[in-house]
């Protein structure tokens, strides 16, 4: 049986909202939830995609292996977040590999039932094609970032769109809801482990940021916002 969470979610999520309640319950009857631990992966590179998947708890990131060897992560993403339908609908492999960052749990639905579906009600690929465009503008805008802008100016943009994405306000800033590595921003921003780790740390000096138990907090958003356009870089 399909959990109460992941029932909410399908009934919640713009690509399912406008089911009707009996196509919902049909599709929570067949989709399976799997727990996967940090660093585990949902799918890989290149598998058959045989599963819709939308984080029910967790994170997970959409990362691509280049050919050094090195991990690009294109996305981090969250609960509710659909993610591996573009493959479902082209009924091609998977183009990313999918990685959880910390313990989640990932609703996956069958793909023949995904497409069954969406040949009844359009409306499921209005609303995916809408959020493949705001993450492909997201895409456009990091890779643009990573082939002018400064390492400084890269790391300050991810931060922001983070915490202004999910970020929670509290006395202190606006704090993300999730441990980032330093490792995870380097992989999103196109840079060293070791470059991130400095930039972070000298933010924490000037007080730009904080780390609190492992989560950071962006304290000084206009500051951030100027390093993200280039100035005082």
């Amino acid at each position: 049986m399909p959990s109460q969470d992941a029932l909410k979610l399908l009934r919640t999520s713009p690509v399912f909202s406008a089911l009707p309640a009996k196509e919902v319950e049909a599709l929570a009857g067949v989709l399976r939830e799997e727990r996967y631990r940090p660093r585990d992966y949902v799918f890989m590179e290149g598998d058959p995609a045989q599963w819709l998947c939308v984080v029910t708890s967790g994170r997970v990131k959409i990362v691509r292996h280049s050919r050094t060897g090195k991990d690009v992560v294109l996305e981090l993403l969250g609960p509710g977040e659909v993610f591996g339908g573009v493959a479902v609908f082209e009924r091609r492999p998977y183009p990313a590999a999918a990685q959880a960052t910390e313990t989640a749990v990932i609703m996956k639905l069958p793909a023949d039932a995904v497409i069954a579906l969406s040949d009844r009600y359009p409306s499921m690929i209005r609303e995916m094609a809408l959020m493949i465009g705001r993450r492909l503008r997201a895409a456009h805008d990091s890779v643009t970032s990573l082939a002018v802008d400064p390492v400084e100016a890269r790391l300050a943009s991810t931060l922001l769109r983070l915490a202004e994405r999910e970020g929670t306000r509290t006395r202190e800033g606006l704090m993300l809801p999730f441990h980032l590595t330093r490792q995870s921003l380097a992989d999103m921003t196109g840079t060293t482990v070791e470059t991130a780790i400095r930039v972070v740390s000298r933010w924490i000096k000037d007080e730009l940021v904080s780390d609190e138990r492992g989560r950071l907090v962006l304290r000084d958003l206009d500051g951030l916002r100027a390093l993200s356009e280039g100035e005082g870089v």
